[in-house]
């Protein structure tokens, strides 16, 4: 996703210097490390990220333990869960609103050359899901962005009333496979399977877990699927976002974040609060519904903290850093925990298991900090990112990429 913002041409035709909108980068790298947040329970089960298939505890936020390290989970897994999922999608959408401004500037065809893009993504999810992670976002982007890129060849009216259908037809889904699930008892998970599982995680190799994803690929892509409404929902709302000033600064952009970030949080969370206590029966409506909207609030809470941070603060470039490498951070976390927590690789799941929570709170900073860090020293040598110019070099040779 772009987050370059073209100004207009100069008197003299000449192309000037992109400009960047900071808030953007910093927003991106903050998914980055959300996303590690949701993920990293899946990697550090003994059931990997096998572990939403079989067992509905997993897909609870609320630890059943009153003591503290159960209350410390359950608040990391309440912030985490579904908003970054969510927060990801709407700024999709916005750099696919800048990639459009600026094929529009230069009078160039829409989708034109972001098909090239679409596909590439599509590619690499593919890859993505296959050799390293099962629960991918990257597949259901690209389809996604294929759609909405068509809806910006639309009118402004047509839009909306795509987003509000799609935002009032996930909520009615989400209630009717909630009401559905809640209607069929929910058993215990067979001793056998849970125990297959573990070990193929614990003490499996890697091509056993590459093939359990290919035999298990429509299950495990369940999620952007039964969730696809949501997703053209979210990247609207970021295009609408985009286009309304949200992201940039200035006065007018401070107070939209200010409006974002009291709608959101002060309807998101009690909201959200409200489904999360309600266990896995109401995990549909945890994730899916009220999380998007606290990701709306998250928007205005980090806009708000980085209008009033230091730009070139350490921690807010570091942040951006990974923001502008965030397709790389997104692999690498996932490549990371992998072979940190499975058989295959240190087995760390296996060796902690029944340690608490502390560890994989512990494994979250230590990655998180490795990624900051990397992505920082990465830049100071380097333009792009790794899979950022992967992505750049190979749309340039099929003639995918626009010429600067």
């Amino acid at each position: 996703m772009d987050t370059t913002e073209r100004r207009p041409a100069a008197p003299s035709g000449l192309s000037p210097a992109p400009a960047r909108l900071p808030l953007l980068d910093v927003l991106r790298g903050t998914a980055i490390l959300g996303t590690l947040a949701t993920n990293v329970w899946l990697f550090t089960s003994p059931l990997g990220e096998a572990a939403p298939l079989v067992d509905a505890q997993a897909l609870t936020t609320v630890s059943a333990s009153a003591s503290v390290s159960g209350v410390v989970e359950s608040v990391f897994r309440f912030l985490a869960n579904g908003k970054f999922l969510a927060l990801l999608a709407i700024l999709f959408g916005a750099g696919l609103a800048l990639q459009h401004r600026a094929a529009t500037r230069r009078g160039r065809r829409w989708p034109g050359t972001y098909l090239g893009r679409a596909l590439f993504l599509l590619v690499e999810g593919a890859l993505h899901f296959t050799l390293v992670f099962a629960w991918d976002v990257l597949m259901g982007y690209a389809v996604t962005g294929l759609v909405v890129a068509w809806l910006l060849t639309r009118s402004r009216r047509a839009r909306s009333a795509v987003l509000w259908s799609a935002a009032v037809l996930h909520v009615l889904w989400m209630s009717l496979l909630t009401w559905a699930l809640a209607a069929v008892p929910q058993g215990a998970p067979d001793p056998r399977e849970a125990a297959g599982l573990t070990a193929l995680y614990t003490a499996g190799g890697y091509p056993e877990q590459v093939l359990f994803r290919v035999d298990n690929a429509l299950a495990l892509r369940i999620e952007p699927i039964v969730t696809f409404a949501l997703l053209v929902a979210l990247f609207l709302v970021g295009v609408r976002l985009m286009r309304a000033g949200a992201f940039s600064p200035g006065a007018a952009g401070r107070r939209m974040r200010v409006r974002m970030a009291c709608w959101g949080l002060g309807a998101g969370l009690p909201l959200n609060l409200a489904t999360s206590l309600g266990g896995a029966d109401l995990f549909l409506l945890d994730r899916y519904v009220a999380a998007p909207v606290v990701a709306v609030g998250y928007i205005g809470l980090v806009g708000l903290l980085v209008d009033r941070l230091p730009r070139f603060g350490v921690l807010t470039a570091a942040v951006s850093a990974l923001g502008r490498t965030a397709m790389s951070g997104y692999v690498l976390q996932n490549v990371l925990c992998s072979l940190l927590c499975y058989g295959f690789g240190l087995g760390l799941a296996a060796r902690m298991s029944g340690s608490g929570p502390w560890w994989v709170l512990g494994l979250w900073a230590g990655v998180s900090l490795f990624l900051l860090v990397g992505s920082s020293l990465w830049l100071r040598r380097f333009r792009h990112g790794p899979l950022e110019q992967v992505q750049k070099s190979v749309l340039a040779f099929t003639g995918g990429a626009s010429r600067r």
